[in-house]
């Protein structure tokens, strides 16, 4: 049997689609990377952690909004876990996870209230202004946050042990990649829940949704406060993995980087946000290393053209060729 006979065939089992099958051969490549290309971890392992970041705003343009500010969660929660760490040193990995997570829920809950209330631009740029506001306290109150200097993050326990740091960035890359997997089925899974469908209501037909006696508002809220944990989980990660944390989490170009990754895979696609994000990173780390004055143009570029031509992200890319893979399977 022919390898296109195979895939096919593949495909056409119950349960099996194309992007099942990609996803779970992917999962599979990027678990063997530490024994067989290690010098690519730790890029993967920023890629992933932005890919959560990023999969949160990917779950706002779910309900047709787009948010300036989403690397206010970023930040509150890798300075939550900052935080902790100075206070406890030693804390357990698990703990200041949950840590960050918690502050990012708490801090979106209180935000969410706010901004639920605004559609379009408006909800965007107050995104945006929570976020800045949050950046110059941090900027500020340099007595307990370092300012421009930030938090350095001394290496947290795993289950009670000291790690090396070889050993400590291995745990940190497997527990990335089973966060990226776990959120990215739940999400999947919430979205196409009964209170995942009626968040993306609001994108269609609001009023719809207060005919059936629901506040848009409060259905909106739940998304938001998703969104922001998914943030939050990878502040945290991306805290842990680079051993410090700034003010730069919360700055303004890092949740335009979100907003750019996200249309990037494919604007409202799950597994479009982690496809993004590596492809965002590996662009990114080599063409400023290989073009260090024009790498922002390089990026810049390859999103108008994708913007241009492919307006579905490199998942609406997939898509059609999977499509037209059918169409000739069909007439063959």
């Amino acid at each position: 049997m022919s390898l296109r006979e195979t895939w096919t065939e593949m495909s056409a089992s119950p349960g099996l689609s194309p992007r099942t099958i990609l996803t779970a051969l992917a999962v599979l490549a990027l678990v063997a990377v530490p024994l067989l290309a290690p010098q690519l971890q730790l890029l993967i392992n920023l890629a992933l952690a932005k890919g959560l970041a990023v999969l949160g705003v990917t779950v706002i343009l779910r309900a047709g909004q787009v948010s300036f500010g989403h690397a206010l969660f970023f930040g509150i929660s890798a300075y939550a876990g900052a935080f902790l760490v100075t206070a406890m040193p030693g804390a357990d990995l698990v703990l200041v996870l949950l840590a960050g997570a918690l502050g990012a829920a708490l801090s979106g809950v209180l935000v969410g209230l706010f901004v639920v209330r605004y559609r379009g631009i408006f909800f965007g740029m107050l995104n945006l202004a929570f976020s800045m506001i949050f950046w110059s306290i941090l900027e500020k109150f340099y007595h307990y946050t370092g300012g421009a200097d930030g938090i350095r993050l001394t290496r947290p326990s795993v289950l009670g042990q000291q790690l090396g740091r070889s050993e400590f960035e291995l745990v940190l890359f497997y527990l990335a990649l089973a966060l990226v997997v776990g959120c990215g089925w739940f999400t999947l899974r919430w979205l196409a829940s009964p209170a995942g469908q009626l968040f993306q209501t609001l994108k269609t037909n609001e009023t719809r949704l207060e005919y059936l006696g629901l506040s848009p508002r409060r259905v909106l809220l739940s998304g938001y406060v998703l969104s922001a944990v998914l943030c939050g989980l990878g502040g945290s990660l991306m805290g842990m993995t680079q051993g410090v944390v700034t003010p730069e989490y919360v700055w303004w170009v890092r949740s335009a980087e979100m907003v750019f990754i996200a249309v990037l895979g494919g604007a409202g696609s799950v597994r479009g946000a982690f496809i993004g994000a590596l492809i965002y990173e590996m662009v990114r780390i080599y063409a400023s290393a290989f073009a260090a004055d024009i790498w922002q143009l390089l990026l810049g570029v390859f999103l108008l053209i994708i913007i241009l031509f492919a307006p579905g992200g490199i998942m609406g890319i997939f898509d059609r060729l999977i499509g037209r893979h059918r169409d000739g399977g069909t007439r063959a």
